[in-house]
């Protein structure tokens, strides 16, 4: 059994009962779990003010207790903090760090100092929620207890094959805003896994251009879509939806691309290791992920 630790390095929640049935649930099933004593801070949008969040940060690292940090929510907040984050310390805890969206900032840093991260559940939405997905738990589970896990999704791809390398992403828009700066990794050979929420067809493709003009996407074997949910079509869009822009990306960027990956801003999702080592697989019936999170060790 493990210990947990929740901390709040972004958005704020005084979602007091989510919290409680977080723990509740994780103690459930054996674990222990410490809380942060700035969890339920607030300073305007942020879970308290940047030294706040920042010392969080810091205090789940140095806590000898804990052995998976999870965010207590997305939103934003860590872009704020990546010039004053010890990655290097981050990476050397031993800690299993955990959560999506705006999470993917601090996933990115810890990559490019060597950690290998979870692409997965935070307290809030997913834990915490009246309903958990039996799904995530399982999932989740899973990977905390092995370290490996994979998923068959019976969507056909229009390509087949078989492929090996690491396996790294998140959301889409943290990424787009990170080409360029120090915490970008490059990864070469990868498996880009990418998902957002309330983004139309168009933005998604604008994003997608940005990391292919970087060089981002020719470095990878290939990408991985999850779901895109929550916009409204626009008038102007004029039929140009989701599948349309699949459809173009497919003929434009010389990368396999896959759907259908659950991740991130949805209730059932995998535990996918930011860092670690996918298999990937696709016949004429659909595809299969098969991954191992690797790096991490007890200090």
């Amino acid at each position: 059994m493990a210990c947990f630790g929740f901390f709040a390095p972004s958005g704020f929640s005084r979602d007091t009962q989510a919290v409680e049935r977080a723990a509740e649930r994780l103690r459930g099933l054996g674990h222990t779990v410490v809380l942060d004593e700035s969890l339920l801070c607030c300073d305007t949008r942020f879970a308290g003010d940047d030294d706040t969040r920042l010392a969080a940060i810091e205090r789940i690292a140095a806590d000898s207790r804990v052995d998976v940090a999870v965010a207590l929510r997305g939103g934003y907040g860590l872009t704020r903090l990546l010039d004053r984050i010890d990655f290097a310390r981050l990476a050397g805890s031993g800690k299993v760090w955990v959560g999506h969206s705006d999470f993917t900032a601090l996933q990115c840093g810890l990559l490019c100092a060597g950690g290998v991260s979870l692409h997965g559940p935070m307290v809030v939405s997913d834990f915490g929620a009246e309903s958990v997905s039996d799904f995530t738990l399982e999932h989740f589970g899973r990977m905390l207890e092995t370290g490996h896990d994979g998923l068959r999704i019976d969507v056909a791809q229009g390509w087949c094959g078989a492929l090996e390398g690491p396996l790294w992403g998140g959301n889409l828009s943290m990424l787009a805003h990170l080409v360029g700066t120090p915490w970008m990794p490059v990864v070469d050979g990868g498996f880009l896994y990418l998902e957002d929420v309330a983004e139309p067809p168009f933005r998604i493709e604008r994003m997608l251009h940005q990391l292919h003009f970087a060089g981002v996407l020719d470095r990878q074997r290939a990408l991985l879509l999850g779901d895109f949910g929550g916009y409204r079509p626009g008038a102007t869009d004029n039929g140009f939806d989701f599948d349309a822009m699949v459809r173009y990306l497919r003929e434009r960027f010389d990368v396999p691309i896959l759907t259908g990956l659950p991740f991130g801003h949805v209730a059932d999702k995998l535990s996918l290791p930011f860092g670690g080592i996918a298999a990937l697989e696709s016949d004429e019936g659909g595809w299969s992920l098969d991954y191992r999170l690797e790096g991490v060790t007890k200090s």
